[in-house]
């Protein structure tokens, strides 16, 4: 029976670096995103998803149940980084970055477990980031969202072993996406003019820096270390994969907080 896969916000970057892998890897794949008419290249059913609408996340498990009877690995990769200072961030924008990058995850997490249990087999892959273990100003919501992923992936995959599911966590470091000018754009959106402006256009400026840089990996990177993990009959719980990621996860475990802390704003406030 052929192999099926769900990936999320396919439309560009790593989705799209994912969906053409597993493609390749002869699975059936269901590309998911808002921007359908950017996944005409894709050589995979192309289905319209919103995550902040739970009809349309109901709707892509009943047509993956109707047409394929089974799912074998779910990628829950859609995600947007929302930046700005805590105190400028309407809680209306807090609250959609978590929809997007937390529950949207969760509830296809919901939907896709009762066909991944009667299989009794299924890979849940969501990727998360670098930054689901340690902060930076102006990111409060992005990365809380992220650690919060994290912990979600950690308690879900307890539960769902006895069914033979496995539930792995990806976690990017510097990759060359869309992510970093969404990231700039909505830091210069919501805190470039406030108190925080100077300190929040400073910050901004390390987004446009690190995309000059040699340091971002290409998202095949990601779909590639994706690909390994659906594969593997006992993958890791998390893989570390893109520029930066593994030394400064590294850092990450070795620093204290207030060390961290302040290598942080040191880098984001370099004037360079």
């Amino acid at each position: 029976m052929g192999r099926t896969a769900l990936v999320t916000g396919a439309s560009s970057g790593i989705g799209e670096a994912v969906a053409k892998r597993l493609a390749r890897d002869g699975y059936t794949v269901y590309a998911a995103a808002r921007r359908i008419e950017r996944m005409g290249a894709l050589k995979a059913r192309l289905v319209a998803l919103d995550l902040t609408r739970d009809a349309e996340i109901e709707a892509v498990i009943q047509t993956i149940r109707r047409e394929t009877g089974r799912l074998d690995v779910l990628v829950n990769n859609a995600g947007y980084a929302s930046y700005g200072a805590l105190e400028d961030v309407p809680m209306d924008e807090a609250r959609r970055q978590f929809e997007v990058n937390l529950f949207g995850a969760a509830r296809l997490c919901q939907l896709a477990l009762p066909m991944m249990r009667a299989q009794h087999s299924g890979r849940i892959v969501n990727v998360s980031s670098i930054g689901g273990k340690f902060g930076e100003p102006f990111g409060a919501w992005y990365h809380a969202s992220k650690f919060a992923l994290e912990g979600l992936s950690d308690c879900l995959r307890m539960e769902v072993r006895p069914f033979g599911i496995e539930v792995i966590v990806i976690e990017p470091g510097a990759i060359r996406t869309e992510w970093g000018g969404i990231a700039y754009e909505n830091l210069l959106k919501m805190s470039g003019e406030t108190a925080y402006g100077p300190y929040a256009q400073r910050h901004a400026k390390m987004f446009a820096r690190g995309a000059g840089t040699n340091l971002p990996s290409p998202p095949e990177a990601v779909a590639n270390a994706i690909a390994r993990a659906v594969a593997a009959r006992r993958p890791r719980t998390r893989y570390a994969v893109g520029g930066g990621a593994r030394t400064i996860l590294l850092l990450n475990r070795l620093l204290s907080d207030r060390m961290q802390e302040r290598l942080m704003w040191r880098f984001s406030q370099a004037e360079r």
